[in-house]
This record gives C-alpha cells, sequence and structure tokens, in this order.
C-alpha cells in the first residue's frame, strides 16, 4: 500500500522523499553498526546510502534538463514527436476586428518548491523517529523513580564524629553512592534505585568511639553497601586476621594506588515471623567485600564496599573495583 502512495506521488515530490528517507535510516544504520560494531547493518547503511546517492543523480539531471530544454533526438536522428507537437502551430485568423482572446498562460507547478516542502516535511520526520526516544516523556507515570539521599540536615552526629576530623556523615556517602550509573556499573544498566539511605553510626563493639558512616542503594537485582570506618586498623593488618581466620577467597589487590583486599562472607537473615517480632538471626545470601585504605599509606581506616542479592548471585570482582574507582574519588575532600 505505502509502495502505490509514493508511486502516486508527483516525481519532485517522489524523490526528494526518497532521498531524505534514505539519508536518515543510512546514517542512523551506519551509526548503530559503528556502535555496535556490527558488519550487517553496516551493509545495509551501505545499501541505504549507495540508493540515495542515485537518487540524488537523477534528481540533479532532471533539474539540468528542466532549465536547458533540448529537443530528443532518436537513434536514426530524427526529432522526437514530442518536441515537434510541441511547436507552436499557426492559428486560424478570425474576421477582421475580431482577434480571439489570448488564452491564459498555464501555471506548471513549481518544480524547487514542492522539492523544499517535501524535504522539509520529511526531514521533520526523520528527526522525529532518530530523536523521539530521547526527546518524548514516558507515556508510563507509574514508572518508579530513583529515590534521593535523606538531606541529614537535623541529623545530630555522635560525639565520634568530632574526634574523627576526616570522617564523612552517611548523607554525603549516599550522595557518592547514588549515582545514575550505579546500575551500569553492576552490569543491570536498565534497573532504577528503589531504596536508597544512609546514617551516620558507629562502629559496633567499639561503645561509641568510632565513627562509622554508611550508606546503601538498593536495586530489584543487587544491593550495594558503602561504609566507612575510621579506626587505626590498616588493610596490612585486616588482610593478616583474615588469614589468621582462615578465611577464602581472599584476593589482595591495589585500588586507586591504595591497597585493598577482596574477601566473601555472608550477610545475615532476621526472621520477624508472622507476628513481626524479633525472631532468630541466621545466615543469609553471600556477599563479596572491596575494603579501600582510606589512602595511599594505609595509616588505618577503610572503606569498604559490598555487593550482594537475595538471590545469591554476584556481580564480577571487576564490578566491585569499577564502583570503588568511580565513587570513591567523589566522597568529600575532607575523607580522602
Amino acid at each position: 500500500m505505502l509502495g502505490l502512495l509514493l508511486r502516486l506521488l508527483p516525481f519532485w515530490v517522489r524523490e526528494p522523499l526518497f532521498i531524505v528517507i534514505g539519508s536518515v535510516f543510512g546514517v542512523r544504520i551506519m551509526y548503530l553498526a559503528v556502535r555496535d560494531e556490527a558488519w550487517v547493518p553496516g551493509a545495509i547503511g551501505v545499501a541505504f546510502l549507495l540508493a540515495t546517492a542515485v537518487r540524488v543523480h537523477t534528481v540533479a539531471r532532471a533539474l539540468r534538463a528542466r532549465r536547458n530544454p533540448a529537443p530528443a533526438v532518436s537513434a536514426d536522428g530524427a526529432v522526437s514527436d514530442a518536441i515537434v507537437r510541441s511547436q507552436p502551430q499557426p492559428q486560424p485568423q478570425g474576421p477582421a476586428g475580431q482577434r480571439p482572446a489570448p488564452a491564459a498562460p498555464r501555471k506548471e507547478p513549481n518544480a524547487w518548491g514542492q522539492a523544499v516542502a517535501a524535504v522539509a516535511v520529511f526531514a521533520a520526520l526523520g528527526a522525529a523517529l532518530w530523536l523521539g526516544p530521547n526527546l518524548l516523556p514516558s507515556g508510563d507515570n507509574s514508572s518508579p523513580r530513583a529515590p534521593s539521599c535523606p538531606s541529614g540536615e537535623d541529623e545530630e552526629l555522635p560525639s565520634a564524629y568530632t574526634g574523627a576530623s576526616r570522617a564523612v556523615t552517611g548523607g554525603q556517602l549516599c550522595e557518592a553512592l547514588n549515582r545514575t550509573d550505579l546500575a551500569r556499573l553492576l552490569g543491570t544498566p536498565t534497573e532504577t534505585a528503589t531504596v536508597v539511605s544512609g546514617t551516620s553510626d558507629t562502629a559496633l563493639l567499639t561503645d561509641g568511639k568510632i565513627a562509622r558512616p554508611e550508606a546503601e542503594v538498593r536495586f530489584d537485582t543487587y544491593t550495594v553497601n558503602v561504609s566507612a570506618t575510621y579506626n587505626e586498623l590498616s588493610i596490612a593488618q585486616y588482610v593478616k586476621l583474615m588469614e589468621f581466620g582462615e578465611e577464602t577467597d581472599v584476593k589482595p589487590l591495589s585500588v586507586l594506588g591504595r591497597p585493598a583486599v577482596l574477601s566473601s562472607d555472608h550477610t545475615m537473615s532476621i526472621d520477624l515471623g508472622s507476628g513481626g517480632s524479633g525472631g532468630p538471626v541466621g545466615q543469609g545470601p553471600p556477599a563479596r567485600t572491596l575494603t579501600v585504605a582510606l589512602d595511599g599509606n594505609d595509616p588505618g581506616g577503610y572503606y569498604e564496599i559490598t555487593v550482594w542479592s537475595t538471590s545469591g548471585a554476584l556481580p564480577d570482582d571487576g564490578a566491585l573495583v569499577d564502583i570503588a574507582e568511580t565513587v570513591l574519588p567523589t566522597v568529600p575532600e575532607q575523607a580522602v
């Protein structure tokens, strides 16, 4: 049906239309082929552009012929009947004093006007096809939006934060972690954060003397927790403690020029019971943690980036390193 409609259009509308469509789709397909490094779409894009170039040549020849009309000569040298018929013929004269009224000149359609109008209309359509997904708002008003971090303006910090001049708050860690590209770093780029939090607490079993702020961002697949512990335990000592405890899957490395170590553990699960009351604490799904020193000298204190999922699946270690190299440099300067 579409092909029939296109064939019924005048030449000066149909050909510019084909040129615009071929150019838009050819360039778009070539762009996708280069981005995805796929040769099949690239070949299709080249075919579109070649067909468009042929039509441009056809229109150019038609324009030249329209500007410089010449009698068409057949193979035997005879002038075409169409040209002969177009020559003016003598008109019979009427009686003296009665001249026929001159015929009104026939107004031919403006080829340039038709071409420009077709190009303008279909260029707008091509731009809409190309940019529409990025410019138009989502039609689903119920789609979830990424939550924001708590402001923390009225938060009263424990005294441990005043004693640790380099300590940041949970809100500051949350702002650094709650990034638009965090899901992509985890390998799930289409997901949106469902829960975001940040708290300024102290480390367990320290009588509130060691600051330990933390932030957490939860997706449908993974949960990411980032904490900072401001104690005197270096990464080297931390690794020795893990070796003493005969922990497995421990991998020392360097991140951002600082000592770091990867380790595995299990989260804790609490059975609230049917009545909502606290139940026994059990072993939750496995988690992978990247521990990074606060600075390259490793004087003590560290960041911990922990990732887990309810299904038990974990991203590869490269995802944790990418998160550390992306998030930690954005933590406020007093903690770097």
